[in-house]
């Protein structure tokens, strides 16, 4: 669906499904479905709406799992069994991640970002867990202080989904801020987390410096064979939006739980939604580090077009 240009091994003439075994088969099935819906613009325009679709599923494929973990064992998994709910969830995360680098959908580069999102988020945890402002009610082995390990990897969710969308869409920038402001940026949002609890709260000062940063840049990305855009603070609120929601599951399934939610479950408060965009500030300062922001140009967009092409001629050759 998008070349593969960060990665040695593979070609970026060819797309990141078809190097993929289990896409690979539907490469062709999917070139001659573009084909058909470009014969009509509201066959088009559906056409990019199911892709742009199937292409943040493929992107948030490591958190969908984590979700549906969460999910499964809140309800199915049984509380007399040796292994601690929380420790299974600790084991299957760090399976899930084995076998996606195995199997090649997530590269080593991709895996070391991974593992410094894990890092921040844990170090994060402690600290959070120790001054009170949410608990994990369960039991576990595999933990620090009252953080079991697994939560690591709902921090290393939100930087797989990064990661892969960031090769999936071919992000590109226009009016991006030099990438230290940014890091400078990230790193005053991360210190507050920790200073508030004793000091002022700067929250509200951090909001405007990010809009300030921020006000001028233009993400783009590419779902089929042309650019489209919207505002980066836009595409930050909404990717916020989406981990609140992923919250009030985590804390539904009593998987972690706010002091008002100890007695009786209640919705996490919108509120919240303040910290996860600001976190999605310090998560994109992770990724911009070793994806340096570029401008958009036509040469995607050729390769895209071509790959298609080619595509559907080996096609009608071998079948012809």
């Amino acid at each position: 669906m998008s070349e593969v240009t960060d990665r040695d091994s593979l070609d970026p003439r060819v797309s990141a499904a078809a190097q993929w075994a289990p896409l690979a088969r539907f490469a062709v099935a999917e070139a001659r479905l573009a084909r058909w819906a470009a014969q009509r613009p509201l066959r088009r325009l559906g056409y990019e709406f199911l892709r742009f679709g199937v292409k943040q599923a493929w992107s948030c494929l490591f958190g969908f799992l984590m979700i549906a973990l969460l999910i499964g064992t809140h309800f199915v998994y049984p509380r007399d069994v040796f292994l601690e709910r929380y420790d299974f969830l600790f084991l299957a995360a760090l399976a899930i991640q084995a076998l996606l680098i195995a199997t090649r959908f997530e590269s080593l580069q991709e895996a070391k970002v991974i593992l410094l999102f894990h890092l921040v988020g844990t170090i994060m945890e402690v600290f959070k867990t120790a001054v009170g402002s949410w608990v994990y009610p369960e039991p576990a082995f595999f933990r620090i202080g009252g953080v079991p390990l697994f939560t690591g990897f709902m921090y290393a969710a939100i930087g797989s989904y990064m990661m892969r969308a960031w090769m999936i869409f071919d992000f590109r920038f226009i009016g991006h801020p030099p990438v230290w402001t940014v890091a400078a940026l990230a790193g005053a949002i991360y210190v507050n987390f920790f200073l508030h609890h004793y000091l002022w709260d700067l929250r509200i000062l951090l909001f405007a410096a990010t809009a300030a940063l921020f006000a001028r840049t233009w993400i783009y990305y590419r779902v089929h064979h042309s650019w489209r855009s919207m505002p980066l603070l836009l595409a930050a609120l909404l990717a916020a939006i989406f981990i609140w929601s992923a919250e009030n599951i985590g804390t539904f399934t009593r998987t972690w739980l706010y002091p008002n939610q100890l007695a009786v479950w209640s919705p996490v408060g919108p509120a919240k939604l303040g910290s996860w965009f600001l976190l999605q500030i310090v998560s994109y300062a992770l990724v911009v580090s070793v994806k340096p922001p570029r401008a958009p140009d036509a040469g995607p967009l050729e390769l895209s077009r071509d790959r298609h092409r080619r595509r559907l001629e080996d096609h009608s050759a071998r079948v012809s």
